[in-house]
Order: C-alpha cells, then structure tokens, then sequence
C-alpha cells in the first residue's frame, strides 16, 4: 500500500472512530502515532511521540486560548446576557416577532464576548425562552432563533474556531478577527430576515406586540449593555488599530468581564473558584485535542496525502472554484455527524494546502470553514445547540427544533453563497490596515 493510500485510511479511521464516540484528542492522537509508525517505523513514532506535544503547546498564541474561555466565562456569570437581551428588545421587540429578532441580536452580542455557540445557547436561552412562551410564541420559531443565533458565537470574534484555524494554518488570528465580522453580521441579519419572513407567512408563530414601555425603562435597558459593548469594542478594536495584539486584547477582555462581575457583585470566592476551573477544564480539552491534531498532523504530512490531492486535482480537470463547491459540500455532510471543533481538527491537515496550492485566500478561507463547520450545530442529527437548549428548556422535543432551524439552514447557505461569491466581504476590514 503507497503512502498516500495510508493516509486516506487513517482519515477514514480516525473519522470513524470520532463517529464511535471515542474522544476527538484520541482519535487522531492514536491515528497519528499508528500510522507515523506504519510509514516510518517504531524509532520515527517514538521520536514524534515524545517531541510534538511540546511543539503543540509551546507557541506563544495559544495563551490567547484561556484568556478568551475566561472572559466568556466571566461574561456568563456577570449577567451580561440578560442585559444584552433586553436592550435588543428594547430596539427592535415592538415589531411582530421582535422577541426572536431581539434573541438573535442578543445571540449575537453575547457571542462577540463569550465566543462559544454552546454557552451562548445555554445562557440566552435560560432567559429568552421563558419571555417568548409567556408571549405567546410558537415553540418552534423560539427554540430555532435561540439554536440558530448561539452559531454566531463561533463566528463574530473572538472566536476559538478561528483561532484554532489561525493556529493550524499559521495565519493570522487579528486578521481572521477581522475578516470574520462583516460575514458575522451578515449572519445577524439574515436570521433577522429570516424571522420576519417566517412571521409575515405565518403570524401564529409569534404572540401578539407586547405592550408599549416607558421610556425611562427603555433607558435603563439599553445603558446596561453598555459594559457588553464596550469590552467588545476594546477588543476588537484594539486589534484593528495596532494598539495591541489577539493574546493582549483577550487579557484586557478576560479583565474587562471579570471587572464588570465583580462591580456588579457576581464575583464571589465560589464563583471565583468555579470561573477558574471551568477555564481551566475547557482550556485542557482545547489543548489535549491541539496535541491530538499535531500528532495527525506529522502522519498525514508523512504520507504525502495533501501533494497527491493537488497533483490529482490537476490531473482531473476540475476548475478551482468546482473544487471549492466541492469542499463546501463536503464540510456540509460533515457537519451533520460531527462537532465543528472536531471537524477543523481533522479536515484542515489536508483540506489546506489544496485550498491555498488553487490560490484562495487563506484568511477567507477560515471564514469560509468556520461559517459551514457553524451550520453543522444546528443541523440534524448531531446539532450540539438543539441538544444543548432541550437540556436547559424543559418540555422542547426534538422534531419542534429541527423543523423551526429549516428556515435558519436556508439563511445559512444564502450567506455563504454571498460569501463565495463576493470574497470581499471578508477580505475588505483587514485590507483597511494594509
């Protein structure tokens, strides 16, 4: 068996033994060391065994990693999510449907802080279900918005997808931060579209408008977001102009949510405590599997597979843009049987040197991949979201979550279909700095 042919099974391997349930840091840990040991022998494997974990974990960058899980997780305790939903309420909750547009907007504006789809799910959900049931809403449209919404906190930055991307493939992380935030608020508004549309067809979806507020109300609302918007604005912000750098701007994030929980009296000893082993409990997943990855890294670039896929790409007559289609499609099918951390872990390896030996950008590119592996959380029959809402809403079955998200999958592929076609849109904010 050739070399490349050896790397096309471990793939299949590893992947099958994702699918089996056996941890991602595993799998590919365990394919990689196999299958160096196959190509090079037991002396090669020992050597890559005992070498590449540091080389895994010793960059620099990855301490951008725990500083964002820290504020995320800081930014959950503080309540932040409760003061975001209310001020999107108080701006668009008047309209028919303006709760799920309210909830998609807060999804949004908690995800930029927090940068995880399953937190964003968990903690808008908690507050923004309960008000659309007492509203009257169809649980269909309230469980989709909520699901569809928390995908945007893997794309609007900081996001950890794009940072393990920026890791895998040595681009820039301040760069994908940026290319990421117009396709994110694209994102935004067609889920917003995509709630009004569904209302206008179908008015027994949403409950009736609720009643006029007053405006000294309306002012409390929306000055309480005010500490949401502005660790955003620091972070993001400072990496646009140069002020300082990803793993910089995360720390001063990280130090912004963990001030506004403790001036709101949040930070307690326990919550303290609790805040510091979740980070630490999410950040040794995140490393384990970084580990995992550069162990099939080593032995899916051994065997030589990503040079043969290019010399087979060019052999087999296929333009650059049938072999992006097919890519796309390809991480599509992906995503309904896998986790989309897992999914960039495995795939990129390979996927990469094709992708940019066709003369793509890279830096759109990750936008392109962490935009489809974040379709993959709400479509069937893994959607991490869907599972993570009905364990935090009582009484939502399954098949009402999976036929409200049909509309929401629809937005998802119009926006990257926008996406393809007018590269610009995420290549635009970071040519600004060039």
């Amino acid at each position: 068996m050739s070399d490349e042919l050896v790397g096309l099974a471990g793939f299949a391997v590893a992947l099958t033994l994702i699918a089996l349930g056996v941890p991602v840091a595993v799998a590919l840990g365990l394919v990689g060391v196999v299958g160096f040991w196959v190509v090079n022998g037991s002396v090669g494997a020992g050597f890559v065994l005992g070498s590449a974990p540091f080389e895994a974990l010793f960059p620099y960058t990855l301490s951008v990693i725990p500083l964002f899980l820290m504020m995320g997780v800081f930014a959950t305790h503080c309540g932040l999510s409760r003061d975001l939903y209310r001020a999107a309420n108080v701006v668009v909750g008047r309209m028919r449907g303006g709760l799920a547009v309210a909830t998609v907007v807060a999804c949004a504006g908690f995800g930029a802080i927090c940068g995880s789809s399953l937190a964003t799910v968990a903690t808008i959900g908690r507050v923004s279900m309960p008000e659309m049931r007492k509203a009257g809403y169809d649980d269909r449209l309230s469980a989709a918005s909520i699901a569809a919404g928390g995908t945007l906190g893997v794309l609007i930055p900081p996001s950890i997808l794009l940072v393990v991307y920026g890791l895998l493939t040595e681009q820039s992380i301040g760069s994908l931060f940026l290319a990421a935030l117009v396709p994110g608020l694209l994102a935004t508004l067609l889920y917003a579209l995509s709630v009004i549309l569904q209302v206008r067809l179908n008015p027994g979806l949403a409950g009736a408008l609720p009643p006029p507020r007053q405006g000294r109300e309306k002012l409390r609302d929306l000055a309480a977001s005010w500490p949401a918007l502005m660790i955003f604005a620091v972070v993001i912000g400072g990496i646009q102009i140069g002020l300082f750098s990803p793993t910089e701007a995360a720390a001063i994030g990280a130090l912004g949510a963990g001030l506004v929980a403790f001036a709101r009296g949040a930070m307690s000893r326990r919550v303290l405590w609790d805040s510091a082993v979740e980070t630490v409990s999410l950040t040794g997943m995140v490393f384990f599997i970084t580990v995992g990855a550069t162990l099939f890294n080593y032995f899916i670039e051994t065997t030589g597979l990503p040079q043969f896929l290019i010399e087979l790409i060019g052999v087999s007559g296929l333009s650059a843009f049938q072999v992006l289609v097919i890519v796309i499609v390809f991480y599509l099918i992906l995503g309904c049987f896998m986790d989309s951390m897992a999914m960039i872990f495995l795939t990129v390896p390979f996927v990469f040197p094709v992708i940019n030996a066709l003369g793509f950008d890279p830096i759109w590119f990750g936008v392109l991949v962490v935009s489809v592996a974040e379709v993959g959380l709400i479509t069937p029959p893994i959607g991490m979201n869907l599972f993570v809402l009905q364990g935090v809403v009582p009484g939502l079955g399954a098949q009402t979550m999976v036929r409200g998200v049909v509309p929401f999958l629809l937005a998802d592929l119009v926006r990257i279909g926008l996406l393809v076609a007018f590269p610009a849109l995420a290549l635009w904010l970071p040519g600004l700095g060039n």
